[in-house]
């Protein structure tokens, strides 16, 4: 959000891989959200479904949006669920 800068997607799209591959499930959440915008709906489940079971409850949400508009299965769903709701119990 920095004011006075050029917006940079290629960038932003380089920073969230970074924060994704260290493990942080809001640049996972964000990955797979961008990916989602691109039309790329197979790699945005997974990206999604990993932050998922990270304790990610946008990306949980977001699986469930995208099951509702058949981008995603019903087993995605069931998968984003079930490990959301054991990282959550930890």
């Amino acid at each position: 959000r920095g004011e006075g800068v050029k917006r940079d997607d290629v960038q932003a799209m380089k920073f969230f891989q970074k924060g994704a591959i260290q493990g942080d499930a809001e640049s996972r959440h964000k990955l797979g959200y961008k990916k989602g915008l691109m039309g790329e709906h197979d790699r945005a489940v997974k990206h999604l479904l990993i932050s998922a079971k990270m304790g990610h409850e946008e990306s949980l949400n977001t699986i469930k949006k995208m099951c509702m508009a058949k981008l995603a299965t019903k087993e995605h769903y069931g998968q984003a669920l079930k490990g959301y709701q054991d990282a959550v119990e930890e």
